[in-house]
């Protein structure tokens, strides 16, 4: 089934507001044929739009208003959409106080995208000669009985007449809501006003609740300073721990590298290890008497550190000495002659040539 398209908006509807009702619309005597709803989902007439009209009040105009009048607009191909706004007098006398004075509703109605007009000052109840007067084929409304003014439903004659077109209710926002929520919270209302600059006289506020929301707004402002100071501190913290997180990554980085060297250098088989082997065998090697071999720290032909040491005339390791030699140094009190002394040094010689 193909779909009926849908008629452009003219920019005019867009950019401009809409026109009230001319009050000489009345004069117009031009004969009006009033549609059919067949004829006006199917066949309307080319030399003009099907004209439809919607009524209310339209205090505190909310999205559920705007709903209800985009159906409105959108029943038939190519509408008119006219909209009747109630006075401040006929609201007040059938249906209560309102938030919004009549020039405001009037004005919001205007800047309504879908609206093509408006009538102020709109009847409460509908009447023929209001009919013709505004050439209207039919009247949008939800289909819930709207008792008022004596009547069970002030619709009736015009569903009775076939000129009814319903139209279906926005659940969960009304005007009432919107009122009930301002009483529920009027305390949190009064002191936002009061603290953007309202007297108490014009909130209608006593002295001493002025007094208490005043020194609510106070505590209010107190506890919002300190949840300030507290999500700084969480975040100053934050950064202190991601901080102290890198810095103990890095001092076990380093730690570890530290460790590894000083085993390197210190450990058992470590470099300082080996320079103290070195610095030991070079230094006995020069203890070592020079008739040992150079090249060999044990004084060993071949650098073998198992062949026996040369014996080595010391104190310790002294073969014993020969008789003459122990006779001739018993006698310690007197200075040998130098023909005693030639003679032990040649003595001494021998004894080496025999030890070798």
């Amino acid at each position: 089934m193909v779909g009926r398209r849908r008629p452009r908006t003219s920019s005019k509807t867009l950019t401009e507001p809409a026109i009230f009702a001319k009050e000489t619309s009345c004069e117009c005597r031009a004969p009006h044929e009033r549609l059919t709803t067949k004829q006006a989902r199917h066949a309307t007439p080319v030399d003009r739009p099907v004209r439809v009209y919607a009524d209310g009040i339209f205090d505190l105009f909310h999205s559920g208003h705007a709903r209800a009048l985009m159906q409105a607009k959108n029943l038939f191909p190519n509408s008119y959409l006219i909209v009747g706004v109630c006075s401040d007098e006929l609201t007040h006398k059938y249906k209560g106080f309102t938030v919004m004075t009549e020039d405001e509703r009037y004005e919001a109605l205007r800047h309504c995208r879908y609206v093509d007009e408006v009538v102020r000052d709109a009847p409460w109840s509908l009447s023929p000669e209001f009919l013709e007067k505004h050439k209207i084929d039919f009247v949008a409304h939800d289909d819930i009985p709207y008792s008022s003014a004596g009547s069970e439903d002030v619709y009736k004659h015009i569903k009775e007449a076939g000129m009814f077109v319903p139209t279906q209710r926005t659940e969960g926002i009304s005007t009432s809501d919107l009122i009930t929520r301002i009483v529920r919270d009027y305390d949190v209302y009064a002191r936002r006003n009061l603290q953007r600059g309202y007297t108490a006289k014009e909130l209608n506020v006593s002295y001493i609740n002025e007094k208490k929301y005043r020194l609510q707004n106070q505590v209010d402002r107190m506890k919002e300073k300190v949840r300030t100071v507290e999500e700084k501190s969480k975040h100053f913290v934050y950064k202190v721990e991601e901080k102290s997180a890198d810095l103990i990554q890095k001092w076990e980085e380093k730690s570890r590298e530290f460790i590894g060297n000083f085993l390197e250098l210190f450990g058992p088989d470590g470099t300082w290890k080996q320079m103290f082997q070195e610095r030991s065998g070079r230094m006995i090697q020069a203890l070592s008497p020079s008739g040992s071999p150079r090249g060999s720290p044990s004084g060993s032909p071949h650098g073998s550190p198992s062949s026996s040491p040369p014996r080595e005339l010391s104190p310790l390791r002294s073969p014993s000495p020969p008789s003459h030699w122990a006779h001739s140094h018993a006698r310690a009190s007197s200075p040998p002659s130098p023909k005693a002394a030639s003679a032990s040094i040649s003595s001494m010689s021998e004894g080496d040539e025999d030890e070798k």
